[in-house]
């Protein structure tokens, strides 16, 4: 099963979210050349945003 959504407001980190990403690709599925379905490739495309913004600062780190 693939790792469930952060809440909103939820900040991780850049290894949090690579984390996830892997376990997208591998969880389940035994091989990372095995196709994302739908869901999985909305979930896909909204970590690799969520690690752009992180990657450029634009995410703010809580105190």
């Amino acid at each position: 099963m693939s790792p469930s959504p952060p809440p909103d407001g939820c900040e991780l980190s850049a290894a949090e979210l690579n984390e996830r990403i892997r376990a997208l690709w591998i969880d389940g599925r035994g091989h990372p050349a095995v196709g994302l379905t739908d869901v999985q490739r909305a979930e896909y495309q909204r970590l690799l945003a969520a690690l752009r913004a992180v990657e450029r600062g634009d995410v703010v780190e809580a105190a």
